[in-house]
C-alpha cells in the first residue's frame, strides 16, 4: 500500500504545477511524457525498488495530468467563461450571511450549464440572510481559479470557484423549510449563538475558534500572539481538534469497536460539516475514519498510506486544494510527523540517561509532545515563512506550556453547548469556569509572544538565507549514517545567531535610510538616521496586512520600539494600520494632524500638530509642516523634510497642486535628493511648481497594482521625465530602499 504514497506524490506535484501556472496547452505534451516514462521504468523497476517508487509517482503524475485536465475543461472552463460578466442569476444561500466593510457576504450555491457551483456573494447592505434563502438580480462574476483575471485566489482552494457581486437591485426570498442540507449550518450558528451568551465577552473568540475553527473575532493583537507564539494551529479546526474528538468518542462507546464505528462514522461527518468542510478538517476526518474502518475489519493501519489516501480522494475531489494553505500544512505537519517524530523521540530520551529515566512517565510525555512538535515544523516552517513570513523560535516552549490544557478545554466547551441547549443558567456557570483556561492559553500565548527573539521573520535577507543554510544541512545529516543531532543543532544555533547580527547591524551602516514599504494603495515609509527611527503613515491594503509588513520590517532591524509614528492624515490608507501596529511595536511620539484620531492604544506622547515642528537629533532634523488652512481632507496633510547631512527627503502626503503651493509660499524648501509623490501619483499632486523648487533627483511612488484610481497617473509620469528624475514604484519594484 505504500505505493499509494508515490502515487499521490506524483498526482498532488502535477496538480500544483498545473494550479501554480503551467499552460494549459503544455498539459498533453506532459501527460505523453509522464506515460512514456511510467512505461519505461515499469519495464526496469523489477529488481530496483528506487525503480518502482518512481514508476508509481510517474504513475501518479500522469493520473494527475489527465484528471485536472478534465476537471478544468469540464467544470472549471464553465466558470471561467462568467469572468468579468454580468448575469442574472439565482443564489440560493449555504450558510448565514456576515458584516463586510462594505456590506454584507454570504456563501451559496447557483447552478450554471446544469452543474453546480459554490461561490461567495458580496451584498450592498440589507436583511440578514439564513440558509434556504434566495437571492434574485443582476451579479457581477469575478472567477478564482488561476485562468481568471484575479490569477487565482485562496478561495478556490476551499472551493469556492465564484465571487459574484451585487450589480442591481436583489430580491430576497426566504427559505420555505429547514432542509437536512442546512443542518451544519445552522448547527454551527447555534453553538456560536450559545458561546455568545454563556462565555465572558473575552473568552468567546477563542471559545468560537477552537470549538468551531471560527477566527473572526480575534482581535488583531491575540491572532498575532497566537502565530508568533506558535500556537496559532489550535484555533484553527485540524487533526488536533480531531484526535481530542476522537478521543471522546472511543471513551463514550467503551473501545468496542462496532459501536466506535456506529458513532465515529456519523460523529466525523458531523463534525467535518460543522466545522466547513475546511481542507483541515476533511483530511483529519478522512484518516480517522480509515481508523474506524481498521478497528472494524481488524486489519493493521497505515498512517501514511492514510494521509496519501486522504490527500488523493480530496485531490480527486478538487484539485485545486493543492493551492489551500490549510491543507499545504495539514499535509505537511502530519507527514513530518509520521518521518521524524519517532526518531526525535529517541533521542531526547537518550538525554535523559539512565534507563529508569527514560521509562518513567514525565520525560517520555515530554519527550513525546516535543517530537511531535519539532517534527511537524520540518515541513511546515518552510511554508510558515513564505505565506506568512514568521518562524516562531518559541513554539516547541509555547506547546508544552499550552497544549495540556486544550483537551479539557475541548471537552468543556462541548459541555457548555450541550448544557446550554436545556439550561441556559447552568451554562454560563460553566461557561464561566471555562473562560479560565481560555485566560491561560491567551497569558501563555500573550508572555511567549513578547519574549525577546520570540520569532524571526523572512522580511530579512539574512533569515532566509539562514532558513535555507538550515534545510541544506538537514539534508546533509540525513543523508548520512553517523548522524550526530548536537552538531545539527549547534551549527543552526550559530547560523542564526551570525543572521540576526547582519540583519540588526546592516541598517546601522548607513547614514540615512529611506524605506518606502511595499503596501498596496496606501502609504508606510520609514525614516532611519544616527540610530533614530521614524515611521510616517501606516495604511494600504488591508490594516492587519499593512501593520504585518510594517511590524516585522522593524522586528528584523532590532527595532522594537519607535522613536516616533507621523501621521499625515487620517484616511485609511495613510493611519488605518497605525493602531494594529501599536499593538505590536510602541512609539516614543505619536503625531498627527490636528484634525485628526489618535489610536486608541497609543502609549507615547501624543501630539496634534496645529504648529510647525522640528525635531532635532544630532546633525539631522525632521521638520513638520502643517497646513494653512485648519479643517480635514487631503489638503490638510502634515508634510515632512527629513534633512540630514547627506540626503533630503520630502514627503507631502496626499496634497494635490494647490496644497502644494500654499507650502512652497509658507516655507522656503531646499532641492531634495528625494521625493515621495503626493496622494499616490494623483495627476493633480507632484506640480511642476513643486518639482522646478525642489528638483528632486529620485521619485518614489507608493501604490498599488490595479488600483482602480488609475495611479500614477500617466501626466504625473510624463512631468517627472521631464526633469529627468529617476522614477520607483511599489506596485513595480515591491518595497524601495535608499541607503546614503
Amino acid at each position: 500500500m505504500r505505493k499509494l504514497m508515490w502515487v499521490t506524490l506524483g498526482f498532488g506535484a502535477v496538480c500544483g504545477l498545473c494550479a501554480y501556472g503551467v499552460p494549459s496547452g503544455w498539459r498533453l505534451g506532459l501527460l505523453a511524457a509522464a506515460a512514456g516514462l511510467a512505461v519505461l521504468t515499469g519495464m526496469l523497476c523489477k529488481r530496483r525498488q528506487g525503480l518502482r517508487r518512481a514508476a508509481a509517482a510517474l504513475l501518479g503524475c500522469m493520473l494527475g495530468l489527465a484528471w485536472f485536465s478534465l476537471f478544468d475543461r469540464a467544470y472549471l472552463r464553465t466558470a471561467d467563461q462568467l469572468d468579468g460578466k454580468t448575469r442574472e442569476v439565482v443564489i440560493r444561500a449555504a450558510d448565514f450571511s456576515y458584516e463586510t466593510d462594505y456590506g454584507r457576504a454570504v456563501n451559496g450555491t447557483f447552478r450554471l450549464e446544469g452543474k453546480p457551483y459554490r461561490l461567495r456573494a458580496y451584498l450592498e447592505d440589507g436583511e440578514p440572510l439564513s440558509p434556504g434563502d434566495t437571492l434574485s438580480g443582476q451579479f457581477r462574476f469575478r472567477v478564482t481559479t488561476p485562468e481568471g483575471e484575479l490569477g487565482g485566489t485562496y478561495h478556490s482552494g476551499n472551493g469556492i470557484f465564484l465571487l459574484a457581486y451585487q450589480a442591481d437591485t436583489v430580491e430576497t426570498t426566504p427559505g420555505q423549510g429547514k432542509e437536512l442540507r442546512d443542518l451544519p449550518a445552522r448547527l454551527r450558528h447555534w453553538i456560536q449563538e450559545i458561546l455568545h451568551t454563556c462565555l465572558p465577552e473575552d473568552a468567546e473568540p477563542f471559545a468560537r475558534a477552537l470549538l468551531l475553527g471560527d477566527s473572526s473575532l480575534l482581535d488583531y493583537e491575540t491572532d498575532t500572539n497566537l502565530k508568533v507564539s506558535g500556537i496559532r494551529h489550535v484555533v484553527a479546526v485540524s487533526g488536533l481538534h480531531v484526535s481530542i474528538l476522537f478521543a471522546l468518542l472511543t471513551a463514550v462507546t467503551f473501545h468496542k469497536r462496532f459501536l466506535t464505528a456506529a458513532v465515529g462514522f456519523p460523529s466525523l461527518l458531523l463534525f467535518a460539516a460543522v466545522a466547513g468542510f475546511t481542507p483541515s478538517v476533511t483530511r483529519a476526518c478522512l484518516m480517522w475514519a480509515l481508523v474506524l474502518l481498521a478497528l472494524l475489519l481488524e486489519r493493521e493501519y497505515d498512517g501514511a498510506t492514510a494521509l496519501s489516501f486522504a490527500a488523493l480522494v480530496m485531490l480527486v475531489c478538487n484539485p485545486l486544494v493543492i493551492t489551500s494553505v490549510s491543507f499545504q500544512l495539514s499535509v505537511a505537519s502530519v507527514a513530518g510527523i509520521y518521518l521524524f517524530a519517532p526518531g526525535i523521540q529517541s533521542w531526547i530520551l537518550s538525554l535523559f540517561g539512565n534507563t529508569k529515566a527514560k521509562k518513567s512517565r514525565f520525560p517520555r510525555r515530554i519527550a513525546g509532545s516535543v517530537s511531535i512538535t519539532l517534527a511537524a515544523m520540518v515541513f511546515t516552517t518552510p511554508l510558515c515563512a513564505w505565506y506568512f513570513g514568521t518562524v516562531s523560535l518559541v513554539g516547541v516552549v509555547t506547546n508544552l506550556l499550552a497544549l495540556w490544557v486544550i483537551s479539557f478545554l475541548f471537552y468543556l466547551l462541548m459541555a457548555v453547548c450541550l448544557l446550554g441547549a436545556v439550561w441556559t443558567d447552568g451554562a454560563m456557570l460553566l461557561g464561566g469556569i471555562a473562560a479560565w483556561p481560555i485566560r491561560y492559553v491567551l497569558t501563555v500565548a500573550r508572555g511567549m509572544a513578547h519574549f525577546p527573539l520570540a520569532a524571526v521573520y523572512t522580511r530579512s535577507p539574512y533569515i532566509v538565507a539562514w532558513l535555507v543554510f538550515v534545510y541544506v544541512l538537514l539534508l546533509l545529516f540525513l543523508l548520512r549514517k553517523n548522524r550526530r543531532p548536537r552538531v545539527f543543532a549547534c551549527c543552526a544555533v550559530l547560523g542564526l545567531c551570525l543572521a540576526l547580527l547582519a540583519s540588526w547591524g546592516e541598517p546601522m551602516l548607513d547614514s540615512t535610510r529611506l524605506t518606502v514599504l511595499d503596501v498596496g494603495q496606501g502609504q508606510c515609509i520609514l525614516l532611519q538616521s544616527q540610530g533614530r527611527t521614524y515611521m510616517v503613515d501606516c495604511g494600504g491594503d488591508g490594516d492587519e496586512a499593512v501593520a504585518d509588513i510594517a511590524a516585522e520590517t522593524l522586528l528584523s532591524q532590532g527595532v522594537s520600539r519607535l522613536d516616533g509614528l507621523i501621521l499625515t492624515h487620517c484616511d485609511r490608507d495613510h493611519a488605518g494600520a497605525a493602531e494594529n501596529l501599536l499593538s505590536r511595536i510602541q512609539a516614543e511620539l505619536v503625531i498627527l494632524p490636528a484634525s485628526g484620531t489618535a489610536p486608541e492604544n497609543a502609549d507615547g506622547k501624543l501630539v496634534y500638530a496645529d504648529r510647525d515642528l522640528t525635531l532635532r537629533f544630532g546633525t539631522a532634523a525632521l521638520n513638520i509642516y502643517v497646513p494653512t488652512f485648519p479643517g480635514s481632507g487631503n489638503e490638510t496633510s502634515l508634510c515632512l523634510l527629513f534633512d540630514t547631512e547627506n540626503c533630503d527627503i520630502l514627503i507631502t502626503g496626499d496634497r494635490s497642486a494647490f496644497g502644494e503651493r500654499m507650502l512652497l509660499r509658507r516655507e522656503k524648501l531646499p532641492e531634495v535628493d528625494v521625493l515621495i509623490a503626493g496622494h499616490h501619483g494623483s495627476k493633480n499632486a507632484t506640480s511642476e511648481q513643486l518639482l522646478q523648487c525642489v528638483r528632486p533627483e529620485i521619485v518614489c511612488i507608493s501604490v498599488g497594482e490595479n488600483n482602480p484610481y488609475g495611479h500614477p497617473a500617466e501626466q504625473t509620469l510624463t512631468r517627472l521625465a521631464e526633469f529627468g528624475c529617476q522614477v520607483y514604484r511599489t506596485d513595480e519594484n515591491g518595497t524601495i530602499c535608499i541607503r546614503r
